[in-house]
């Protein structure tokens, strides 16, 4: 059995192992994960008595051989996933007395599969910024350097499992909300190619939502990806052909992988730029070919992400700006009046843009497995930070602060391609870097294969925030 003060960091893969052999029980890392103090903030509920519960009878479950796939794994769910008979606040005043009546897709998964909910994780108001902390909730620190902010919509499930408060989590991504935490936090994010996962209406038909993983390891997404993946009838466009991902290594000698920093149009600091330019030289050591490519993709790409973002997103918020609006962020407030801004026009010019970066990037995935490239253009921002305040300054450049630091949302856009989050390095900050490997549309499965080869190939990210 692991060190007890190691417990609490034992990866889900591992835990299933012990629990099979006997040499481990659902109930003592259940009391492990149950023993850190949440420092952070990471965390806006916890269910201890029922979790204790909830593992003794998955402990029985290992015993009479009547065990799941993730039976007696503690998991943390974002705030706003609907648990069944739990408040699920999504993060917002507004929605303070919310009462879950139903399992949200990735929820009704995980329990199928045997995964015990012990905590719910932070957000930001609705879900609607790419930081944690609202006015329900005060800001998720991050685990590494309190006065950072762990980045969002998915913050508190990264520094949940960066601190060793739970063993999985799930996460959600409409513009980077798996990736940027994964990346700030110094773990690993999945964003798969829609309709893999099951997401819940309405915003399943909308292609930039994705339901995924984070993890401490690219085995423990995989693990927790196979089991939230298939048809659920919720989401018409949830697909029942799917097969399990794994963390087999890809083959160096085959694997092409192209390089951009900055995907035509970004600015990137320094310090991401070089994180991130360590993953590929590692692979062509060890064999792989490696491009640097030029993207031709423009300030456009944002501009459509904007104008799609607020004929939806913007749209679903605008009716609580008269109903509520003394209970919302400031940052949610500008999403919601975004909607404004926004044409029918606009919402097709959008569509168009996207048309027009895939018909530049298939060129490049045609010929490569993966695209590797940075997943944030700064480490992080201020635990405070306001995403409706003003511009702020990367690399010499004014970028806006509610999006122009992500390279994420081209890929909610562009939503067949799976996107892998990496850790990449760590800044001078204490913070750590995380790298986007992309993959070909629908190739979740080779994705995984190369995000195992990188991580082999990567030295660990510290040693979590212990």
């Amino acid at each position: 059995m692991p060190d007890q003060s190691d417990l609490a960091f034992i990866s889900a893969v591992d835990a299933l192992a012990e629990f099979s052999a006997s040499r481990l029980s659902p109930v003592e890392l259940m009391e492990a994960v149950l023993g850190v103090e949440d420092t952070d903030g990471a965390l806006t509920q916890v269910y201890a008595e029922e979790a204790m519960e909830a593992a003794r009878a998955a402990e029985q479950a290992w015993f009479n051989g009547s065990a799941r796939a993730l039976e007696g794994l503690p998991i943390a769910v974002k705030e706003d996933k609907g648990v069944t008979g739990k408040p699920t606040s999504a993060g917002s005043q507004v929605f303070a007395d919310s009462i879950a009546d139903a399992d949200a897709p990735p929820v009704a998964a995980m329990r199928a599969a045997g995964g015990i909910f012990h905590a719910r994780t932070n957000v930001p108001d609705m879900g609607s910024a790419g930081i944690t902390g609202s006015l329900r909730y005060p800001p998720t620190k991050n685990p590494y350097n309190p006065t950072f902010n762990s980045l969002g919509s998915s913050g508190g499930a990264a520094a949940a499992l960066a601190k060793g408060l739970t063993t999985l989590a799930n996460a959600s991504d409409y513009c980077g909300s798996i990736r940027l935490p994964a990346a700030a936090c110094g773990v690993v994010g999945f964003k798969p190619s829609r309709g893999r996962n099951a997401v819940g209406a309405y915003f399943n038909l909308d292609w930039y939502d994705h339901d995924g993983a984070i993890a401490r390891s690219v085995a423990d997404c995989a693990l927790l990806q196979n089991a939230i993946a298939g048809q659920q009838p919720v989401d018409l466009f949830s697909r029942d052909d799917w097969t399990p991902v794994t963390a087999n290594p890809a083959d160096t000698t085959s694997l092409r992988v192209a390089v951009s920093i900055d995907l035509g149009f970004a600015a990137v600091d320094s310090e991401v730029a070089a994180a991130t330019l360590k993953l590929p030289s590692r692979l062509e050591a060890a064999g792989a070919e490696v491009n640097e490519v030029e993207i031709g993709w423009g300030d456009e790409v944002l501009q459509a992400y904007r104008d799609h973002a607020a004929m939806i997103m913007g749209a679903w918020m605008q009716p609580y700006l008269e109903s509520s609006r003394d209970l919302l962020t400031p940052y949610a407030i500008a999403c919601a009046e975004s909607v404004y801004d926004v044409t029918p026009a606009d919402f097709v010019r959008s569509m168009e843009v996207e048309t027009e970066m895939w018909n530049e990037l298939a060129p490049i995935m045609g010929a490569h497995d993966v695209l590797i490239c940075p997943t944030t253009g700064v480490p992080s921002v201020p635990l405070d930070f306001d995403p409706a305040g003003p511009d702020i300054e990367i690399d010499g450049r004014s970028v806006a602060a509610d999006y122009g630091w992500m390279l994420t949302y081209p890929f909610n856009m562009l939503s067949a391609l799976p996107v892998l989050n990496i850790p990449s390095g760590t800044a001078g900050s204490g913070v750590p870097i995380g790298a986007q490997l992309v993959g070909r549309p629908f190739d979740d499965h080779s994705l995984f294969s190369v995000g195992a080869l990188v991580e082999q190939l990567s030295p660990t990210i510290g040693t979590f925030a212990r």
